[in-house]
Parts: structure tokens; C-alpha cells; sequence
């Protein structure tokens, strides 16, 4: 008999009674999500509207979640409110490692650091930004012991704090374009104009089909910041040392066709060099003859 009064007492608990709601509701919250996700999220063809989606709804759910256990648990609240401001304090200090990651999600989301999609350098590491969640961001690693800005294949999970300590390198936030530059040795003697000219000709014909891209977007980002205007076509410049003469060539390129461009570049002054009969210079030694020693011997 008493332990169906305690049985009894136990089943109608106001308490447990909220705990069976709660329990509930986050089922139901959790399938619902799942039902989105497959009948109409997955829908979705574009990559970038399908994975903004997916985190509206995760953070839906999450704050519906939140909601729920607020309303339920209302009435219990304020006696509560004491106990979580000494243990806040507490929790405070012991997560504020936690706490400053959710901070740099809220900077990331709202300041405009950077997006999913972007390369970025964060943290000492280069990569592009596959996803971003509350406490830590994730990165496609590119460089590293790969010449070339291609993908290593190591994913990386970096915590959101490090945009408070750290700079943010962003290689395709305002102004998508870098610029870049090759170093091409030519043997003393030459033309040097003719060589010029060609280095010229060639960097011009690579880098001339998307020049209309890289002046819009230089129009945007001088009509949005205070920075200066500067040249947009490719530049050679000159200078001459003891070994050679070693032309710069400097150019804007996407960011993600650093590598190819830089290849169509080699390739294009290769053939203008050997039709034009410029020689590229090596490094070179000249030994020098030991001078002859005359050994006279006393009788």
C-alpha cells in the first residue's frame, strides 16, 4: 500500500509532469527538424542557400528548445535567479575560454570578418571557410607543404576566439583579386627593351580577359574605404646586377588562380624569349687560372 502512495505521489509530481513536457517538446522539435531537412532543405540545388538554410533552421530549433524549457519552467525561475548569479560568476571563469569563442560566432556572424565560402588566414593557417558553428570554424587547408594554393586534404577546426587575438587575412571578402608577381632573370647582353617588351606583351595577353573584373571590383571597394587608386595593368620593371638582368612582373590575379595564371605567364615569355632570341640567364662561375710561380734555387 505505501509503495503505491509513493508510486502515486511520484506519477503526479507538478515536476516530473514538466520534465515529461519538456522531454516531449524537444522530441518533437528534433523530429521536425529532421522532417525539413529531408523533404525540403535537401531540395535545395544551390550549395551556399542550402547550407544557410540548414543553419537557420538548426538555430530555430535551438532557440525553440531554449523556449521551451523557459515557458514550462517559469514559475520556477525566480527562485532560481540567486543560485544561477553565484554559479554564473563561477561558470563565467571557468568557460570564458567557451564564452569568448561564442562572442567571435556573434562577430563572425554580424561584423563581417568573413563568410563560408571565403579563404582566409586565421590562426596561422590558410584555408577556405567550410562551415562556421558557434564555438569553432572550419577550414579546408590549402599551402602548407603543396606549392600552390590547392587543397592538402586536412580539415581544420579553428575556436572563434582567434578573431579577437589574432589578424583576420580575408583573400576574398571586399576585393577578390591579389596581386601577385614573377621574378624572370635575363643574361647580360641582351635586349633588354626587346625583352621588356615582350614580358610586357605576354603578361598583357594573360591577364587581359578578366581586366573588366578587376577594375569594377577596385571601383567598389575605393567607392566603400578610403584608399588610394593605383594601377591596374600589369607593370615590368628592371633592375640590373652583377649575374643578370632580373625583370619583375606584377599583375592582379583571382586568388584561386594564382597558380594557373603563373603557369600560362612561364609559358607565354618561354615561347616570346625563344622567338625573339632572348636568352634567360643561370647562375654561372668563372674559375680563374692560378698565375705561374717561378722557384729559383740557389747553388
Amino acid at each position: 500500500m505505501e509503495t503505491d502512495t509513493t508510486l502515486e505521489t511520484w506519477l503526479f509530481n507538478p515536476l516530473v509532469g514538466k520534465l515529461v513536457s519538456v522531454a516531449i517538446g524537444i522530441i518533437a522539435i528534433v523530429l521536425l527538424r529532421r522532417v525539413l531537412g529531408r523533404a525540403f532543405i535537401r531540395r535545395i540545388e544551390d550549395r551556399e542557400a542550402r547550407y544557410g538554410v540548414q543553419k537557420l533552421v538548426t538555430a530555430l530549433a535551438y532557440a525553440l528548445g531554449i523556449f521551451l524549457v523557459a515557458v514550462v519552467f517559469s514559475d520556477r525561475l525566480a527562485g532560481f535567479t540567486l543560485a544561477f548569479g553565484v554559479a554564473g560568476a563561477g561558470i563565467a571563469f571557468a568557460l570564458q575560454e567557451v564564452i569568448a569563442s561564442v562572442a567571435g560566432w556573434l562577430a563572425i556572424s554580424f561584423g563581417g570578418f568573413f563568410r563560408v565560402g571565403d579563404r582566409v588566414q586565421l590562426g596561422g593557417i590558410r584555408g577556405d571557410v567550410i562551415d562556421v558553428g558557434i564555438l569553432r570554424t572550419t577550414l579546408m587547408e590549402c599551402g602548407e607543404w603543396i606549392q600552390g594554393d590547392i587543397y592538402t586534404g586536412r580539415v581544420v577546426r579553428i575556436a572563434n576566439s582567434f578573431v579577437f587575438k589574432e589578424p583576420v587575412f580575408n583573400y576574398s571578402g571586399d576585393f577578390p583579386f591579389l596581386w601577385d608577381e614573377i621574378k624572370v632573370p635575363v643574361k647580360h647582353g641582351t635586349d633588354h627593351r626587346q625583352a621588356r617588351e615582350v614580358l610586357a606583351r605576354v603578361a598583357t595577353e594573360v591577364t587581359g580577359p578578366y581586366a573588366h573584373e578587376v577594375a569594377s571590383a577596385w571601383r567598389e571597394i575605393v567607392g566603400r574605404y578610403r584608399i588610394e587608386d593605383v594601377p591596374l595593368d600589369p607593370a615590368v620593371t628592371l633592375v640590373a646586377n652583377d649575374n643578370w638582368l632580373e625583370y619583375t612582373v606584377r599583375y592582379p590575379v583571382h586568388y584561386r588562380a594564382r597558380r594557373a595564371v603563373k603557369d600560362r605567364l612561364f609559358m607565354g615569355l618561354l615561347d616570346g624569349f625563344n622567338a625573339a632570341g632572348v636568352g634567360l640567364a643561370s647562375a654561372t662561375f668563372h674559375l680563374v687560372d692560378a698565375p705561374t710561380l717561378e722557384v729559383r734555387v740557389r747553388p
